[in-house]
């Protein structure tokens, strides 16, 4: 892998992000990815805990399962005492690769959505690969957030960043026209939706810090034990055929990012299928930044412009 230097990012990033980027690969070095999956994880776990910045005031948190057919999904939920009642959740699905994460890789994340907006959180911990293959992880985002409309009769902002950006949005894809289940929109924050690997960002930014074109394939490959998938919607919501009638969209991509483009081609789908849909490429940002949203400008702008988003949604 090239240096930061090498690859030109000197000229893109400021000084805070530099420093995110460096205080990140001493806890979640670059050669992590050729490790054992369980040593991964546990350098996982432990850099974002270093990360974790407490529950801002008047926050709760409560864990619970939701029981399907096939597994009893950990979920977190996440209230603001003396908040005004309303009629909308968010549901939140974790980024890590579809192979590392869970309900405490986010869980900082998560509290301050809530206290922020002013709305609810529900965190989905679903299944993980290798151990289980696609499509476990969409199961079980759609059996929770299908849970939870229909249990508390309101509606959902879906919002997830990453391999989370990806669920969500296969989600809503799958739930557009439901009577039942209330999609008001999705948060899509630096997402992975399944474009071309082989052009755009994922040439440009090949190298870039924090998530290299190499991780994007391994992550890839994991989640299907190298069987290759193809138009299947709730694998790559960027291979559907029918873009029409998908909840307003809002998506965040960072430009040092190999998957930035795959935010770009999705908003573009929806609105030439006559949707709502907004696009913030973030300057100067790498994937992974919203842990940074304490440490650098730039990223805690992005934060406020993900909260806006959510209320506006909402």
């Amino acid at each position: 892998m090239q240096s930061i230097d090498q690859a030109g990012y000197l000229k893109l990033l400021d000084a805070q992000t530099l420093s995110f980027i460096e205080q990140t690969n001493r806890w979640f070095p670059p050669e992590t990815i050729d490790f054992t999956l369980e040593r991964q994880r546990e350098i996982y776990d432990a850099m974002c805990r270093e990360f974790h910045n407490g529950y801002p005031a008047g926050i709760s948190a409560s864990d619970s399962t939701i029981t399907t057919s096939e597994y009893n999904i950990p979920v977190r939920r996440y209230s603001l005492k003396d908040a005004e009642t309303n009629n909308t959740f968010i549901a939140y699905l974790h980024g890590g690769g579809f192979v590392v994460g869970g309900l405490d890789s986010h869980d900082d994340v998560c509290a301050e959505l809530c206290a922020s907006t002013g709305h609810c959180v529900t965190a989905i911990d679903y299944r993980l690969a290798p151990e289980h293959l696609h499509p476990a992880a969409f199961k079980d985002a759609l059996a929770a957030v299908t849970y939870e409309c229909r249990h508390t009769g309101q509606s959902a902002v879906l919002c997830g960043d990453s391999a989370g950006g990806n669920l969500a949005a296969a989600v809503s894809h799958t739930l557009r026209g439901n009577s039942k289940v209330h999609i008001k929109g999705q948060v899509l924050i630096y997402p992975g939706l399944g474009g071309d690997i082989t052009t755009g960002s994922y040439v440009t930014h090949a190298n870039a810090p924090m998530l290299t074109k190499r991780e994007v394939d391994f992550y890839s490959k994991i989640r299907t034990n190298n069987k290759k998938i193809e138009n299947i919607v709730s694998f790559a919501p960027l291979q559907d055929t029918d873009f029409s009638n998908l909840p307003d969209t809002v998506v965040f991509s960072a430009e040092c990012d190999p998957l930035a483009d795959d935010g770009k081609h999705y908003c573009d789908a929806i609105v030439a299928a006559n949707g709502n849909a907004k696009l913030y490429i973030e300057k100067g940002l790498v994937h992974g930044y919203l842990r940074a949203r304490h440490s650098v400008n730039l990223a805690r702008a992005s934060f406020d412009r993900i909260v806006s988003s959510i209320i506006e949604l909402a």
